[in-house]
This record gives C-alpha cells, sequence and structure tokens, in this order.
C-alpha cells in the first residue's frame, strides 16, 4: 500500500444509470470512495446503510460518497432501491480501478477478489487517508470523525 498522501488514480466508470463519472468531476470536493465485493450481501449491505446514514453530515463537510464494485447496472440499482442509498455506485466489471487503488488481492482462505478498503480524497485529488480491512458496522461515523480532523489540520 502507498504511503499518504499521493495523487488519487484516475478512474472513468459507469453509474447505475449509465451515466459516466470521472475522478475529475468532482475536484474541488472531498471524495469518500470505498470498495466493496457484491451488491445486497450481509456485510456489504451493513457497510452501504452506515453510509447512507453518514451522508447529510457528510455532505455538509462537502464530501461526495462513491461506491465501486464490480456488479453491473441493474444489480446496483436493485441493491439502491432496497436500502434507500442515496450515493453513487459505479460498475467496474474488469476491475480495474479496483486494482489501481490495491482493493483486489487474496481475501479468506486464500480466495483473490475485492477487498473492503474505503479512500478519502481531498478537493485537490489526493489520498489523504486509506481505510483497509474495513469493519462495516460504523463505518460511516468513523469516515465522519476523521474527516472533520483532516479538515481542521
Amino acid at each position: 500500500m502507498t504511503k499518504t498522501p499521493y495523487t488519487a488514480p484516475d478512474f472513468t466508470l459507469s453509474d447505475e444509470s449509465g451515466k459516466v463519472h470521472a475522478l475529475a468531476d468532482y475536484s474541488g470536493k472531498w471524495v469518500v470512495l470505498y470498495f466493496y465485493p457484491k451488491d445486497d450481501t450481509p456485510g456489504c449491505t451493513t457497510e452501504a446503510c452506515s453510509l447512507r446514514d453518514a451522508r447529510d453530515e457528510l455532505a455538509e463537510l462537502g464530501a461526495e460518497i462513491i461506491g465501486i464494485s464490480k456488479d453491473d447496472a441493474s444489480a446496483h440499482e436493485m441493491f439502491k432501491v432496497k436500502h434507500s442509498l442515496n450515493f453513487t455506485l459505479l460498475s467496474d466489471p474488469q476491475a480495474m480501478v479496483i486494482t489501481k487503488y490495491g482493493a483486489w488481492g487474496k481475501k479468506q482462505f486464500g480466495v483473490e477478489g475485492i477487498l473492503r478498503k474505503t479512500f478519502i480524497i481531498n478537493p485537490d485529488g489526493v489520498v489523504v487517508k486509506v481505510y483497509g480491512r474495513v469493519t462495516p458496522v460504523g463505518h460511516g461515523e468513523q469516515i465522519i470523525s476523521d474527516l472533520k480532523q483532516l479538515q481542521n489540520a
């Protein structure tokens, strides 16, 4: 893992409605970029709901939440509707961005897949905080606390 701070790898991916998003679209904003294994699985749902519940406070702090997995647009759309998710989900079916961010690797029992990781990117496009092996419960509150510290530093 690269030591922070470092320039965030660029990306261009489609969301659940087919709209294309690039990291450059968020220039001047804080970005909470999180990678997760699969839509509508227990841990991923817990994490997404924690971020959903933190979204308003994160927005007040000037931050946007973006989730990335290999799931397709229809899976993302169903996941968003089912859990009232209020942020962007992007599809990375070839895991190119997932790999760029170091969120692909060996998981439990040696199986390779998406690692649950979150990155806080500052308004200048610099990664200033990385959460490796995220615990889904309370992740939103943890990010709010850390973002406030980063903004006051």
